[in-house]
């Protein structure tokens, strides 16, 4: 395999799309070890470096993107191998159940919808906006919980399994507009219209705020009923990093919008996906 291939696939930045896997895993009660790790070395290892190459190879970007400062060109290698991934994961998906192996199989789809230049859902600011969201939120905390209980979707129609799905959609439809936010240069020479370019920088972070409010607060009151008081106190403990440095940067940004670089939006993810992993962690344990 080619470094350039290895690098585009951007294994270690799962780690910025874990905790929606390990808030599955926190409200799920009872695990199945072997379906724990099953779905997760599939989705880790093998579902999301196969849409972050697929998506690569037809973006075709020199500038930065997500968990790559500086990246390599593009070879039909990295198609190839980003379709035997997805191959890999699907027919390992089936080792849990039928249902896990058709939600991979669509959120497949889905990702290669986003990129590929026949569709390209990426170039629609609201479409894309709602797909990455669904389907890296909700979408993907319904079959990591449907694998890590052994159970099926009859089983996920209820407040205790909706709710936190629902959440982590929100979360992530006010979060996502800040990965994008310095890429407006880059998708504009595509003809990409993100939602973060129609609301501007600015207007990025102020949306990224008040979803963060909202999506904050229904997680505090889910926390607390579901589990305890205390741990919705440590919920709010464990985002205060994150709003900080969001705040500390948003005033930067006023200053020079030049600070709305790549550098700055991998330290926010760092610190806002370390924080939650952390929090998920410790809710599961407990």
């Amino acid at each position: 395999m080619k470094k350039s291939t290895l690098l585009h696939l951007r294994i270690p930045f799962s780690f910025y799309l874990l905790p929606v896997f390990l808030l599955a895993l926190a409200v799920s009660g009872q695990v199945d070890q072997g379906n724990f790790w099953i779905s997760f070395l599939i989705l880790h290892l093998l579902v999301y470096p196969a849409s972050n190459g697929y998506n690569s190879y037809f973006d075709k970007d020199e500038d930065s993107i997500g968990g790559l400062k500086n990246p390599p060109k593009v070879s039909k290698e990295l198609y190839g191998v980003s379709i035997a991934m997805d191959i890999i994961a699907l027919i390992g998906a089936f080792a849990i159940s039928l249902e896990f192996a058709l939600m991979i199989f669509i959120y497949g789809a889905i990702s290669k919808a986003y990129s590929h230049p026949s569709i390209r859902l990426k170039k629609y600011p609201v479409i894309g906006w709602l797909a990455a969201g669904i389907f890296q939120g909700y979408w993907t905390f319904i079959l990591s919980y449907i694998a890590v209980t052994n159970t099926n979707l009859a089983d996920v129609w209820v407040a205790s399994v909706q709710i936190p799905g629902a959440l982590s959609t929100f979360l992530l439809l006010g979060s996502y507009p800040m990965t994008q936010i310095y890429q407006h240069e880059e998708d504009t020479k595509r003809g990409d219209v993100t939602i973060s370019k129609k609301l501007g920088i600015l207007g990025t972070f102020h949306f990224t705020a008040v979803a963060f409010m909202f999506s904050s607060t229904g997680f505090f009151y889910f926390f607390m009923k579901e589990f305890s008081l205390n741990a919705a106190i440590l919920f709010g403990i464990a985002m205060f990093p994150v709003l900080t440095y969001f705040s500390y940067w948003y005033l930067q940004v006023r200053k020079n919008t030049l600070a709305a670089n790549f550098s700055s939006t991998m330290r926010l993810n760092f610190i806002s996906a370390l924080m939650l992993n952390s929090y998920f962690i410790y809710l599961w344990l407990s």
